[in-house]
């Protein structure tokens, strides 16, 4: 039974790309009259996904309670930015109803579920659900988990595949801690893509989930807040590749922001795009771009070689700066010839 004494937080976590922000406007749309608060963790130190969600601030969620955390992980920064946030939100005037927290994609929900337990927020907040998203033609293809006969043919051909790569340990730990788990991008993976990736999703499960399909972040509200898990208090049936570490790294991943003059030709950048992915294996590209003589900024998101762009609103008074965060595991990133692709 629901505590009506706590606050509900709904965590929403999923690989780079995979649909969080998308996911959290359509439930700032849709919010069912509840008050709403949202805590956005990027990662890198340019908010892209803040300023996405505070254009669909309305009287249900007014700017004030879009809060952005751009300083680190936030399952790694606890202390202190987390509990002093949440505290934030729960001394406002009127208090949110509902919470929801989206996660960056290289966090791992655990840590961050553990805080809920600290004596600051403990007796105010419980975590409602955690939702992972999973990037369904993604998966589909394998890239960061497969089945276990498939990965035991494939070592036998290759010594180097013994390691799971830390990708794949950060999807596994999302997925694990889940109560509901969110195939996204849906009409892109088709009807045989998602059945591959809904099996791969049930292998890496410790628990039976449910598995929804999804495009474009649609999905009934009611399927995903009142859960009532109570996820802080059941941490033992969400394993985790880190169990028994007192904290965790990302060194494996580091994020530079590139910032370039106005562009005359979206197509060229969007190709200038496709190359890092293919070239540099650049993980993940997102930012705000100015386009001479268009008073609309341009958005661009891309997720390996899929870029997508809109025109999202007026730059008005803001400084027309054209800034872009690049993301790649900390091996493939050479600043300079990033820089090189992007500004050419």
């Amino acid at each position: 039974m629901q505590d009506i004494n706590k606050i509900p937080v709904t965590v929403i976590t999923g690989f780079l790309g995979a649909g969080k922000t998308t996911l959290i406007t359509h439930l700032l749309k849709n919010p069912q009259g509840k008050r709403l608060a949202v805590l956005v963790n990027e990662f890198g130190t340019a908010g892209v996904d803040g300023d996405i969600l505070k254009t669909c601030a309305d009287e249900n969620c007014p700017a004030e309670n879009i809060v952005e955390l751009a300083n680190g992980c936030i399952c790694c920064t606890v202390a202190d930015d987390f509990i002093p946030t949440i505290e934030q939100l729960m001394n406002m005037p009127e208090k949110p109803e509902h919470i929801l927290i989206e996660t960056s994609g290289l966090a791992l929900p655990k840590p961050l579920l553990k805080a809920f337990d600290w004596p600051a927020i403990r007796s105010k907040i419980t975590v409602d659900g955690v939702i992972a998203l999973a990037d369904a033609e993604a998966v589909a293809a394998g890239r960061f988990a497969s089945d276990v006969a498939a990965v035991d043919a494939q070592r036998e051909a290759d010594d180097s595949l013994d390691h799971e790569t830390p990708l794949s340990e950060v999807f596994e730990d999302q997925i694990s801690c889940a109560d509901i788990v969110l195939l996204s991008k849906a009409d892109l993976a088709g009807a045989e893509g998602l059945a591959k990736a809904e099996a791969i999703v049930n292998a890496h499960t410790p628990r039976k989930l449910p598995i929804i399909a999804m495009t474009e972040g649609v999905i009934d509200p009611r399927v995903l807040l009142g859960l009532d898990a109570k996820a802080e208090d059941d941490l033992d049936q969400r394993p985790s590749h880190h169990d028994g570490h007192d904290d965790h790294e990302h060194d494996d991943f580091e994020s530079i922001v590139v910032t370039l003059p106005e562009i005359t030709d979206p197509k060229a950048l969007e190709a200038a795009i496709v190359r890092l992915a293919r070239e540099q294996n650049i993980l993940r590209v997102k930012g705000y771009i100015a386009v001479q003589d268009k008073p609309m900024r341009l958005l661009v998101q891309a997720v390996g070689e899929r870029v997508r762009s809109q025109f999202d609103q007026p730059w008005g008074a803001q400084p027309r700066v054209s800034e872009l965060v690049v993301i790649a595991e900390h091996d493939h990133v050479n600043e300079a010839a990033i820089r090189a692709v992007l500004e050419g």
